[in-house]
């Protein structure tokens, strides 16, 4: 039922990344909806091409993407 969208830049996560990133939201999502909602839960994550994605005055690419994740 539940259907959350993430998007993120092309190329910044490993399909074990994003498999903990699905997993990880569905099940905190099931901690305030409760377990039976939780469980019918989908997680979906589209890649946008690097460059596609900005705001009015910066574009958004996979090389700026990975630097931010590096300073985790």
């Amino acid at each position: 039922m539940p259907l959350i969208d993430i998007h993120v830049l092309e190329g910044v996560f490993s399909d074990e990344e994003k498999a903990q990133i699905i997993s990880g939201t569905a099940t905190a999502f099931g901690k305030v909806a409760g377990k039976a909602l939780q469980q019918l839960t989908s997680v979906r994550i589209h890649e946008v091409k690097s460059g596609h994605w900005g705001g009015s005055e910066t574009m958004w690419t996979t090389e700026r993407a990975l630097e931010a994740k590096a300073m985790k």
